[in-house]
């Protein structure tokens, strides 16, 4: 006797003929206008609505001063999430633009202006890219405590690509500007 297979189950890897691996991406979010705790409460939310993203860690919250940026800016708050995905890298970075935007991102000709919101793609796998719109592992990360001190907090063995241990760069850059913030917290709601 043949089996036949159930023609009511589909798998969706068998309609595309692709397989969409999972890939460990890290997200660094940042905030220096207006509510800035909100902001980040409401992007780690909008991250963990969006479908084929599953959070695996967040990182203690950071209170950081600006780096690069204009005179006026005001200090940051920042946090690191560890997401799983199968999502393509672009169209993660679609994701993280449109959650600027929904949080009233402006975007500026000034270099590093102050934000409402700012979702940064830091490494998604082993995925590289040089494009204009997206530049992959973020190009100056390993050099911000701000981005490495949560990462680490939250992934302790973390590595960044073709650079080595996140713990090994922490060492490497100044850490003054940073100030863990124990009364705030990032909450999976």
């Amino acid at each position: 006797m043949t089996e036949t297979p159930n023609p009511h189950i589909v798998d969706a890897d068998t309609l595309t003929g692709e397989m969409r691996p999972i890939r460990r991406a890290v997200l660094a979010l940042g905030s220096n206008l207006g509510e800035r705790m909100a902001s980040l409460q409401g992007a780690l939310n909008a991250i963990a609505d969006t479908p084929d993203v599953w959070i695996t860690g967040v990182s203690p919250v950071y209170e950081t001063d600006p780096v690069d940026c204009p005179p006026e800016a005001k200090t940051y708050l920042n946090a690191v999430v560890l997401i799983d995905t199968t999502l393509a890298a672009p169209r993660l970075m679609d994701r993280a633009l449109a959650i600027e935007d929904a949080f009233e991102r402006e975007r500026s000709e000034v270099q590093n202006a102050p934000r409402t919101l700012d979702v940064d793609l830091i490494v998604v796998g082993d995925r590289r890219s040089d494009e204009e719109s997206l530049r992959l592992p973020h190009p100056r990360a390993h050099l911000r405590a701000f981005v490495l001190q949560p990462w680490l907090d939250v992934d302790p063995g973390a590595e960044f690509p073709d650079r080595g241990p996140v713990a090994d760069l922490l060492d490497q850059t100044d850490r003054s500007g940073i100030k863990l913030r124990d009364d705030l917290v990032l909450e999976l709601q």
